[in-house]
């Protein structure tokens, strides 16, 4: 049972240890087999020395007194005006923190007693699109109104604002101590496409981006054909989004793709990768195919379909009936004839697994580290896409890929990787854990074989539960993939307990990102502390205001509005700001 709880906590002292990874934490394997000894803070991967630590011009806000809770949602959050129509969106009142205590009781005084060991921000399912993408899906909006979002068009953006609220924060707000570094669950692109994943690494590590493909002059798919099927902006006439309330913006589509600048993240941060990073559309093992690399980049783009064939490709995709992608082939020749001219460009070609790996190895994309952003070279020469590394003396993070690329949007592991997690916890009993993937453990049900690994198993959800449930160490599982907030207790068969932390997209409402901190209780428990925060952006838009921050609001309240959104993807409370207890593992260090 939760349950609500004060937490105006005095300030709690810093461990000498969270110093370790507030300058980038080090890798200990690169998901080939091997891992460091525990207690090396500077050691060399699989391949070679680890990167030291990058000096950057960029000032870290100083630490506050703890706790705060000014630009969390402890403070306010965007709230809904009214109850229908289009809603509009203003200050809230913030969201109390909820102390769950299924795995361990809470004991008085610990508030002064307790010591940090480690603080991280969670950023996932970004989703930067290419909302002008030949092989986007928004046509089955005519069966499925969530299949195309009125504000795709705004990811960047919206993802800057959220880097932009990281770095004005001032510590951890529960304990005071400084962020370690970030780290993304997955789905950072939403179309496996080199544009958006150059997006998606500027937005985390700084630059310049202009959010526009084919013609460099103006934006060209459905937001601008006269399709009533989707909100147009810039035009006067009754779409099915205006007559719903949207609202008629002139110059929104020339905003949407003019230049924009991202500060980077002012702390490391770490990559996951997601299916929709691995497979066109999230969905297809595309395999090499040229039709569907040549469809990509060519000049054509299909913006209509009949709900009924709408919902016969939809199904196909959601039952899996076509991981390969062999029938959405042959699905894009019949309707040829149907495609609408577009400017053709080859950066809205498929990256390979490789590319992925090389892109975040890329110094243009280092920002502040570390370089690899977790992968390594090591990597590229198993081709693999998972790793480990250091985050404090007594902690290590665990990175996972979940993704099948034999298709489809669920997930999985690969037995070989399952041993590689068991040898590395093994290896590094004597720290805490924490474990990051894409899938949570209900959608890893997609056992269908890798071609990439013929002949080795797959992994579901319950025996990767079954695995972590063994390891002491273990504390939580923290993960993306759902859109929503939702916090789940597990205890393994030997009475091991962990936590399952999943966290809301940032492209659906309400756009969080999750702060986690880490502390020793000094009373024979450990406390897990989670806090929810938006973006930068101000909750009350002005329709005449398309600034870069403008955008970014609208980016929230038209979220809120898409046809089919729904409020509830925020979680309950006992999902959102908590404290997580735990009871100390018998073989962990004290």
């Amino acid at each position: 049972m939760s349950r609500t709880r004060s937490v105006a906590d005095s300030a709690p002292g810093i461990h000498r240890r969270t110093v370790l990874a507030a300058t980038g934490a080090v890798a200990l394997s690169a998901g080939v087999g091997y891992a460091l000894r525990p207690s090396d803070s500077q050691a060399a991967t699989t391949t070679g020395t680890a990167d030291a630590p990058v000096a950057s011009s960029r000032k870290a806000p100083p630490a506050p007194l703890a706790p705060y809770t000014r630009g969390t949602t402890l403070a306010s959050v965007s709230a809904p005006r009214g109850s229908s129509g289009y809603r509009r969106l203003g200050d809230g009142p913030g969201w109390e923190r909820v102390v769950r205590d299924e795995l361990a009781a809470p004991r008085s005084g610990r508030a002064g007693r307790r010591t940090a060991l480690a603080a991280f921000v969670q950023l996932t399912d970004l989703h930067i699109i290419d909302a002008q993408h030949p092989l986007r899906l928004e046509y089955l909006r005519s069966t499925d109104v969530h299949a195309w979002r009125p504000h795709e068009a705004l990811t960047v953006q919206g993802a800057i604002a959220l880097v932009e609220r990281i770095n004005a924060l001032r510590g951890a707000p529960v304990t005071g101590a400084p962020l370690h570094f970030a780290m993304t669950t997955g789905d950072n692109t939403d179309n496996n496409t080199r544009s958006e994943l150059d997006w998606f690494l500027k937005v985390m590590s700084g630059g310049r981006i202009t959010p526009n493909t084919g013609d460099p002059r103006h934006y060209e798919g459905v937001q601008n054909s006269g399709l009533k099927l989707y909100w147009q902006p810039d035009e006067a006439a009754r779409d099915a989004d205006k007559q719903a309330g949207f609202p008629h913006l002139d110059g929104f589509l020339a905003a949407a793709i003019r230049e924009v600048r991202s500060p980077g993240l002012n702390l490391p941060w770490y990559s996951t990768v997601g299916n929709h990073d691995s497979m066109p559309l999230g969905c297809y093992a595309s395999h090499g195919d040229s039709y569907l690399t040549e469809a990509a980049v060519g000049g054509k783009k299909l913006m209509s379909l009949s709900a009924a064939e709408a919902k016969k490709l939809q199904d196909a995709i959601k039952d899996a009936k076509d991981p390969a992608g062999v029938q959405y082939h042959q699905f894009l020749k019949t309707h040829a004839r149907d495609m609408r001219s577009v400017t053709p460009d080859e950066k809205r070609a498929p990256f390979t697994p490789t590319e992925y790996l090389k892109a975040h190895l890329d110094p243009a994309y280092r920002g502040l580290g570390p370089a690899g952003h977790g992968y390594s070279s090591a990597n590229l020469d198993a081709g693999t896409q998972y790793y480990a590394f250091r985050v404090a003396d007594d902690v290590i993070g665990i990175s996972l890929d979940t993704t099948n690329s034999a298709g489809h949007y669920q997930g999985s592991l690969g037995e070989g990787q399952l041993r590689w997690l068991e040898r590395t916890l093994r290896d590094n009993k004597d720290s805490y854990a924490i474990v990051f993937s894409h899938h949570t453990s209900t959608s890893m049900d997609n056992t269908l074989p890798d071609p990439a690994r013929p002949g080795e198993r797959r992994v579901d959800g319950d025996e990767l539960l079954a695995l972590l449930g063994r390891h002491r160490n273990v504390l939580a599982w923290v993960n993306g993939h759902i859109h929503r907030n939702d916090i789940t207790a597990h205890t393994g068969a030997d009475g091991h307990s962990f936590w399952e932390i999943s966290t809301a997209s940032h492209v659906d409402f309400p756009q969080l990102a999750r702060i986690i901190e880490l502390v020793d209780n000094k009373d024979g428990t450990l406390s897990l502390f989670t806090t929810l925060v938006e973006s930068s952006a101000p909750h009350r838009t002005d329709f005449a205001d398309l600034s870069q921050t403008g955008l970014a609001s609208l980016y929230r309240e038209l979220s809120l509005n898409a046809p089919g959104a729904s409020t509830e993807l925020g979680g309950k409370a006992r999902d959102r700001n908590t404290e997580l207890l735990l009871k100390k593992g018998s073989t962990t260090r004290h």
